[in-house]
């Protein structure tokens, strides 16, 4: 910092204030039946008991069932803001970077604002259709937060 610059900062103490209710990953459930086809069901929280849930069937693949995931996010958040923000999956990804995967989404967030694009990733070594659900929720979070606070 230059000497002719200062900066300065405020805690905020008052917790009424400096807690912001958001929504929180609650659980995640991935079935497979023998005929091949596969379903997400997806469930939010928001501040204490509120549950918001979607669940988004479709045949089995590998690429499918990593996009079911991220549907059935946007699907939930959809239902939270009900409808009052949209968003398209414009894809998902599973790329292999650093010795880990990463799940890559990229949506375009259609609201009062107009269309915005948002981009969110997750580390997902373990389960790649979780991972997409979770790379959602990073890519929408601002816009999410943005929305809550103005509700």
């Amino acid at each position: 910092m230059t000497p002719d610059r200062a900066a300065s900062a405020a805690r905020v103490t008052d917790t009424s204030v400096a807690r912001q209710e958001r929504l929180r990953f609650s659980n995640f459930v991935f079935e497979r039946t023998p005929s091949g086809q596969v379903s997400c069901l997806v469930t939010l929280e928001f501040g204490p008991g509120e549950l918001i849930s979607a669940k988004v069937t479709g045949q089995a693949s590998p690429a499918g069932d990593v996009r079911l995931g991220a549907e059935a996010t946007i699907r939930a958040l959809e239902i939270f803001t009900e409808k009052k923000l949209t968003f398209d999956l414009i894809g998902v990804k599973v790329v292999r970077a650093f010795d880990a995967n990463i799940v890559i989404s990229s949506l375009m967030q259609r609201g009062d604002d107009g269309p915005e694009r948002v981009l969110g990733c997750y580390l997902a070594d373990g389960d790649l259709v979780r991972g997409a659900a979770l790379s959602v929720l990073n890519a929408t979070n601002r816009v999410m937060g943005n929305f809550i606070l103005s509700r």
